[in-house]
């Protein structure tokens, strides 16, 4: 097994490398995106259908070559249909189908699919079915319905049951956002002023409320402009740019630089083939990840000056002011380098822990030392962790949740270990009461069968959707390469033992009978799922379980190549696949299992 192993890490280093980019990093690719296209295509439509006639072509052709045997479109082109991406299709087609008779073809296999999902197209009914879908957050429900109603889906007054956003909440300081109840996501702001004006210029409301928003307008639309990032994309994310863009424009506020340079973001974003993916890149988050798979055998793969690329080019993508989207204060990373990224608490982790193993630690004290306090200061009063505000806990996309926290106990415990020397008695305690803060959410969110669901990662194959496997999977992980950084803190190393336990059982418990690992019991196999236990299952009494794994995965690269999986997950059951995900998660396993054979 050794022999064959080393065989594959040879490979897999050789692909990994070639990956790089001509900077020096990694960016890797995320798939097309169906609602991408649909969006943006409306976008550039309302903006000049004349000018961007060629991108508008190109986009409507990728549709054509995309749509499922079954009528639908998913969020992926390995993705099953689901009603939200197939009816923002079916609304962008609006805008040409009267002159295309392929397109009004298209148009009608989609209403089949949309129609066996109980929604008809020509009925009012089209918003119960979207708001029911989504219950209370509004983050992706109401532009998907104002973006229909903009392009006539339903014909006759499509705006008369959309939700009106309350916009004229954002002139408040950003500090009251967590307190205001919003119904939207706190990165969806932008999407919470222009659709809301949208709709307030679109909708009958009562004369108050019209008096108020009156007032609130144009304020609302400077603070959306200081939330603008260079780059023209808001969080470089194409759908969220497009749904500003074309609101504003309906709005009519076509002129504003908002609308102008994301136009351009989305015209510069295009895809050779006409497609569009959901982000611009994840470049930060597959370079740790890409660093973090080759660990300490980086020195056989990347050479002094590559790493010296790496370490610069981590240090530069460090958040150094007070971020103008979302005013957190400086030491965080975004998941890419675009200017459009926000940080958040699974990059910052990644990125600090990526240092660490490229470089000793003393090189890297100021940069380490400000993530480990931005870290802090993100964490919940209920010891996890969010992904990018502390105290937005309404919606489930800004509540703490278990794989970014184990993801932070593993950096603040790197800090305590690389920087006891350094550290002041009151940073010491610090970081040490976050460790045990953490460790409280973890144990409390364990579920009863010793799993842990994680936050942005999914499987569209399971009933619900969440991942149990990848979850459990990278808390295990994060743990277990915590424990020796513990410096023999008996009361912290027992409580971490008995959660790995239970989720080492629950891990056994549902590998296939193949051999590998899914997103849950009796879930078909991938490369990330299988690759991912197999890291969190280092133990010499799992040797059986992960030789299987290791053999699954042999067969299935030998036959699939490195193919990827829709196991990212993006707002509200919004999929996505990244092609480094599972080159990474393949290459750590394999680097583990010949650290430890």
């Amino acid at each position: 097994m050794r022999d064959k192993l080393e065989i594959r890490f040879k490979q897999l280093s050789d692909i990994l490398v070639s990956e790089l980019n001509d900077d020096g990093f990694w960016t890797g690719r995320l798939s097309s995106s169906a609602l991408g296209v649909a969006v943006a295509v409306a976008a550039l439509h309302f903006y000049n259908q004349e000018v961007n006639r060629n991108e508008i072509h190109r986009g409507l052709d990728w549709l054509k070559n995309n749509i499922n045997s079954d009528g639908s479109f998913g969020d992926t082109p390995e993705s099953p249909g689901n009603i939200s991406t197939s009816l923002l299709v079916y609304a962008a087609l609006n805008l040409y189908s009267k002159q295309d008779d392929s397109l009004r073809e298209l148009q009608i296999q989609i209403a089949v699919f949309l129609q066996q999902n109980n929604i008809n197209i020509n009925s009012d009914k089209v918003a119960d079915a979207i708001l029911v879908h989504y219950k209370s957050d509004y983050t992706f429900s109401v532009p998907i319905l104002t973006m229909c109603a903009l392009c006539g889906i339903p014909e006759k007054d499509g705006f008369r049951k959309i939700p009106q956003l309350p916009f004229e909440l954002a002139l408040l300081p950003k500090k009251f956002y967590r307190l205001l109840n919003l119904s939207v996501v706190s990165y969806a702001i932008p999407a919470l002023i222009a659709v809301g004006i949208v709709i307030f210029k679109k909708k009958k409301s009562g004369s108050f409320a019209r008096w108020i928003r009156k007032g609130a307008e144009k304020k609302a639309l400077k603070i959306l402009q200081k939330t603008l990032p260079e780059s023209g994309g808001f969080l470089e994310a194409i759908p969220l740019t497009a749904f500003v863009s074309l609101s504003l424009i309906n709005a009519g506020y076509a002129e504003m630089d908002v609308v102008k340079k994301g136009i351009a973001f989305l015209k510069r974003t295009q895809r050779s083939d006409g497609g569009w993916a959901i982000d611009v890149d994840l470049s930060t988050w597959v370079t740790t990840l890409s660093i973090k798979a080759l660990s300490g055998r980086k020195d056989e793969v990347l050479n002094l000056a590559q790493q010296e690329q790496l370490i610069e080019h981590l240090k530069s993508v460090q958040n150094k002011t007070v971020h103008f989207f979302n005013g957190t204060s400086p030491g965080g990373w975004g998941w890419t380098n675009f200017s459009g990224s926000v940080p958040d608490g699974d990059d910052t982790p990644g990125a600090i822990l990526a240092l660490l193993k490229l470089t000793p630690h003393h090189t890297v004290t100021d940069e380490v030392l400000v993530g480990g306090e931005w870290l802090l200061k993100l964490q919940n009063s209920d010891g996890g962790f969010p992904t990018f505000s502390r105290g937005w806990g309404k919606l489930p996309f800004d509540q703490s949740c278990a794989d970014l926290t184990g993801h932070c106990f593993l950096a603040i415990t790197s800090i305590l270990h690389n920087y006891k020397n350094e550290l002041s008695v009151s940073q010491k305690n610090g970081f040490k009461k976050s460790l045990v803060k953490s460790l409280l959410y973890l144990q409390k969110h364990q579920q009863k069968n010793g799993s842990w669901l994680p936050l942005w990662f999914g499987n569209q194959h399971t009933s619900n959707h969440v991942n149990p496997v990848y979850g459990t999977a990278r808390v295990l992980t994060y743990l277990n390469d915590a424990l020796p950084c513990l410096n023999n803190d008996a009361d912290l190393i027992e409580k971490i033992q008995l959660l790995v336990h239970s989720g080492e059982k629950f891990l056994l418990d549902v590998q296939n009978s193949d051999g590998s690992w899914g997103g849950d019991k009796n879930i078909t196999g991938s490369i990330e799922e299988t690759a991912l236990t197999i890291c969190a299952l280092q133990k010499s009494e799992f040797e059986i379980q992960r030789n299987k794994g290791f053999s699954w995965l042999d067969v299935y690269f030998k036959k699939n190549g490195l193919k990827s999986a829709p196991i990212g997950l993006y707002f509200a059951s919004l999929w996505y696949d990244e092609k480094l995900y599972p080159l990474t998660a393949y290459l750590d396993a394999v680097v583990r299992n010949l650290k430890n054979s």
